[in-house]
């Protein structure tokens, strides 16, 4: 039996081979991350175990890297196993001189195979897969959205710092508008207060109109808002407006496909009071095949929001926090549908009250209903059942 350990990077990868006693069957291998470097690495391999077809192949999931060389020798026949950075640093951790290079880092995956002491990681189905890339695509664009806000919301601290109480939501569409086509307060307060009227009330559907114009003059008015270098804040503000819409209407396309997406695989998950198809499709995608996790609690700890234990000798550490080591979309995602069930989901909303009452932190009762969360979605994905208020 053979083990090669590959060291991912983004132009080089680096490869070891040994054999079932540990002693190295070839020389290590540099080759790159391209089509003719795969090339180079199967010819390696096959010089180096002559006709013997037992081969384990193992590499570290290093970011998005690793991907490309995985679709490759999939294609071409191989299996390989994909291994969680974690349990490399970990078993690196045995050996005294603790020296981190591309050569010893393929040596410590191929010895880690060797002992067998890892999980492989397994990557889903194509469709799970692809929407496992549209979900973690949508938190990165959410994420976006919520920078851009923040940063407009700084500007308006500065130019128009009253303006935040004049719309309930500052990046509304009739606020957006008015603040497009009218960004300082200068602007509000040159334009004819008839026209600031019609035109609040055709973005709004006739919900507004001149009793809030006159609101917003008023304010504008008497704004303590800076005077100088006004043309610079404005063409930032615009810009920022601009590019939070163009953002939101990227965000309610990603919102429809994988809604969509979503009801071709036809999960239970959706019927928890407070998980929309967004976080439904985000927990599906990101745990896969539930198989791989026989009890609940090994699927908190894959959600790292399992408790972190601090114990040396007769001490044991009084205060724990999330071990956050899991994954961080599916946190994310539980920790959002845990705020959501505290408030709509009845069976969770009084086990929130309850550890209120215990005297628990806001974020650690919302914690705990994101553990007792993730209990319900592996027994409903174990047993292929509906969520039912009285189990």
């Amino acid at each position: 039996m053979y083990f090669v350990g590959i060291d991912i990077a983004k132009r080089q990868h680096e490869a070891c081979i040994m054999d079932d006693a540990g002693a190295l069957a070839a020389k290590s291998l540099r080759f790159a991350n391209n089509q003719a470097g795969g090339q180079k690495f199967l010819a390696w391999v096959q010089k180096a175990i002559g006709e013997s077809r037992d081969l384990c192949i193992g590499m570290e999931s290093t970011g998005h890297y690793w991907l490309a060389l995985y679709s490759f020798l999939r294609r071409e026949g191989y299996v390989v196993q994909v291994i969680n950075p974690i349990q490399s640093d970990a078993f690196r951790n045995l050996y005294i001189r603790q020296t981190k290079t591309d050569t010893k880092d393929a040596f410590i995956i191929a010895e880690l195979l060797r002992f067998g002491r890892y999980s492989a990681a397994a990557l889903p189905e194509e469709k799970l897969f692809a929407l496992k890339q549209l979900c973690r695509f949508r938190f990165s664009v959410t994420d976006t959205i919520g920078d851009l806000k923040r940063r407009a919301i700084g500007l308006l601290d500065m130019t128009f710092p009253e303006y935040e109480t004049l719309f309930a939501d500052v990046f509304g569409k009739t606020s957006s508008a008015l603040l497009l086509e009218y960004t300082t307060p200068d602007e509000l307060v040159a334009v004819d207060t008839e026209k600031l009227a019609l035109f609040l009330a055709r973005q709004s559907r006739n919900r507004l109109g001149m009793e809030k114009a006159l609101e917003i003059q008023k304010a504008a008015e008497s704004t303590f808002g800076v005077d100088i270098a006004l043309d610079a804040f404005r063409l930032q503000l615009r810009l920022l407006i601009e590019q939070i819409r163009f953002a939101e209407a990227h965000l309610a396309l990603l919102d429809e496909e994988i809604e969509t997406r979503l009801a071709a695989l036809n999960t239970n998950l959706v019927t928890i009071p407070g998980v929309g198809p967004v976080l439904a499709a985000t927990m599906l995608a990101e745990i896969g095949d539930i198989s791989r996790f026989p009890t609940s609690a090994k699927l908190v700890a894959f959600a790292g929001i399992d408790p972190s234990v601090h114990q040396s000798g007769d001490f044991k550490g009084t205060r724990s926090h999330m071990s956050k080591r899991g994954s961080p979309y599916l946190r994310r995602a539980l920790w959002l549908a845990a705020t959501s069930a505290r408030r709509y989901n009845p069976p969770l909303q009084e086990f929130y009250q309850q550890k209120l009452v215990e005297g628990k932190h806001v974020h650690t009762a919302t914690g705990a209903v994101a553990r007792k969360l993730t209990n319900i979605v592996h027994a409903m994905l174990r047993d292929n059942t509906v969520f039912s208020l009285h189990p």
